[in-house]
């Protein structure tokens, strides 16, 4: 919770005029959290994990939209060079991100490992 108004300030892409959703887990409950949130014109979804379960349970449609980050940092830390961080060049370790971004890519789209 400390640095989630720090992360919503420091959003470097442009958000669309439409409404804006953020799906929180059980960190972020708390009205500090929820007002923080509604300060920056999102819609707050905070769930406890059991209530993402049952709802996953009651829905078989309904997708958890926190899984798609978690999964892309689980993504990244295969790359032992990056998580660890061996490169001491700002430029070099950004190159590096590159081109494993660009191998997870290939590797999701079926041209690795097919």
């Amino acid at each position: 919770m400390s640095q989630l108004e720090l992360v919503l300030d420091e959003i470097i892409i442009e958000r669309p005029d439409t409404v804006q959703h953020l799906c929180a887990d059980k960190g972020y409950t708390g009205e500090p959290a929820k007002k923080a949130i509604k300060d920056r014109n999102y819609i707050p979804h905070v769930k406890q994990r059991g209530e993402e379960i049952q709802e996953k349970k009651d829905n078989p449609e309904f997708k958890c939209r926190r899984w798609i980050v978690e999964v892309t940092h689980s993504w990244f830390n295969r790359f032992r060079k990056l998580l660890v961080r061996y490169e001491k060049i700002t430029n070099t370790y950004e190159a590096l991100l590159h081109m494993a971004a660009a191998i997870i890519a290939f590797r999701k789209a079926g041209f690795i490992y097919g």
